[in-house]
């Protein structure tokens, strides 16, 4: 019998020989088990699963990606990766005592397209399957509810990320400066999220839909500290962490590092190549928003102050047109399951984006543009994506799509006078061969 920590409340859960689920005598959690193969692979997962409980999810997923390079059918390494790209926690209800899954780390993509999940699915049993799925259920729920609260927000400009308590819950020395920079931007006519002040009024309820919204919407985050360990405090690493994978998915922001009393050396590797702001600096403030102002788009000659009210285009939109056109480079390089993924994502933030379902319905028929639909042998008419592309598409769109119906229309009926000739033909031998017989 082996022994391996419980993913969700670290208990030590006892493990009979060839079982892939087990439930934890502590928490009562019914939960899927990975290949035990040795005691270095166990301890390997239980540091992995220390990490994510602890919402050290980056730490976390190197380790289950190292787990992954020596089986790549591991069906719980998958799952765990998963669960640290959602940041999922499991917290105990109240009311019933059960551990539910929340979401730490929304993403725009449905779990049901992540390339994980799908991997989990396909390498679990029967009976980790289950389980597989009525979390990813829960989660895409969540997620589903985080999107909706999200999108209703107005967008900011500005994140500042900081620690606002030390270990003894005393407020630090980063969160007046932060307070400071807040009040110096919004005096600028910034929209800023100061997570102290922005959340003030969203107590007893969840925060990532509000953090969520504006780690999108922002241009420009300020990430500022005193201390080495402060920058890479959990939540603070969950954020600036957050915001650099957008910049690497190609999204137009910038991070600012900005610190004070320690060396700059000690800065995060991830901020290597990006350029520190030391806050003791004589102008600090004044450099630091003239050069925020530089990175912020402007209209024309407006004042910063109407730009922010009379501003249309969300960042919203301008992750739409990012995502759809990587969904478009993914076409052309026939790499169909991503082109979906994006426009998947697309969909997640608008429902009835016509260039999304194109997409999707030249990926489900393993073509590249709309004429090339006109090649098909067959019809798509009873596609679920052709069905919403022409209930929200225009014109030009639906002529488009019209021209290559009747193309295969004009193929299928050339094809059955071809058939109907030859059965004509056939009729014909045959009477000729009852003749002679």
């Amino acid at each position: 019998m082996s022994e391996l920590k419980c993913k969700i409340c670290g208990g030590t859960l006892a493990i009979e020989e060839g079982s892939t689920i087990a439930t934890c005598e502590y928490c009562g959690t019914k939960q899927t088990l990975p290949k035990l193969s040795d005691e270095r692979r166990m301890q390997m997962f239980d540091r992995a699963n220390h990490f994510r409980r602890n919402s050290d999810y980056d730490k976390a997923m190197s380790l289950f990606e190292q787990i992954l390079n020596e089986d790549k059918t591991d069906a719980e390494a998958y799952w765990s990766i998963v669960l640290c790209r959602y940041g999922v926690e499991y917290v105990e209800d109240l009311a019933t005592h059960e551990r539910k899954p929340t979401v730490n780390r929304t993403q725009f993509a449905s779990i049901f397209a992540d390339e994980d999940y799908k991997s989990a699915i396909e390498y679990a049993d029967s009976l980790q399957r289950e389980i597989y799925e009525a979390d990813a259920k829960a989660i895409d729920n969540i997620q589903k509810s985080i999107l909706a609260i999200s999108q209703k927000e107005a967008p900011f400009d500005v994140f500042i990320c900081y620690k606002e308590t030390d270990n003894s819950g005393h407020r630090t020395p980063d969160s007046v400066l932060a307070n400071d920079l807040y009040h110096q931007l919004t005096q600028e006519g910034f929209k800023v999220f100061f997570s102290r002040i922005t959340l003030e009024n969203k107590i007893g309820e969840a925060y990532e839909p509000y953090i969520f919204a504006a780690l999108n919407s922002a241009k420009v985050m300020v990430v500022l500290g005193t201390r080495p360990e402060y920058f890479k405090a959990v939540w603070v690493r969950n954020e600036w962490s957050r915001f650099l994978s957008q910049i690497k998915a190609g999204a137009k922001k910038n991070l600012v590092p900005a610190y004070k009393n320690m060396d700059p050396y000690d800065l995060p590797d991830e901020f290597s190549n990006l350029q520190a702001q030391d806050m003791s600096k004589l102008g600090f403030m004044q450099d630091l928003i003239r050069g925020i102002e530089k990175l912020i788009e402007k209209e024309d000659e407006k004042p910063i102050s109407v730009i922010k009210e009379t501003k249309v285009v969300t960042n919203m939109n301008n992750n739409t047109e990012q995502l759809l056109k990587r969904a478009k480079l993914a076409l052309e390089d026939s790499e169909f399951s991503k082109a979906d993924d994006f426009c998947e994502q697309v969909l997640n933030i608008d429902a009835e984006n016509t260039d999304a379902y194109l997409i999707k319905l030249l990926v489900e028929f393993k073509v590249k543009s709309i004429e090339k639909l006109g090649d098909l042998t067959m019809l798509f008419t009873n596609s679920k994506n052709y069905q919403k592309l022409v209930r929200f598409a225009d014109e030009k769109t639906k002529n488009e799509l019209q021209t290559s119906l009747d193309m295969i229309l004009d193929r299928i009926r050339e094809a059955l006078k071809s058939f109907v000739h030859l059965m004509k033909y056939a009729k014909n031998i045959e009477k000729r061969l009852a003749f002679y017989l």
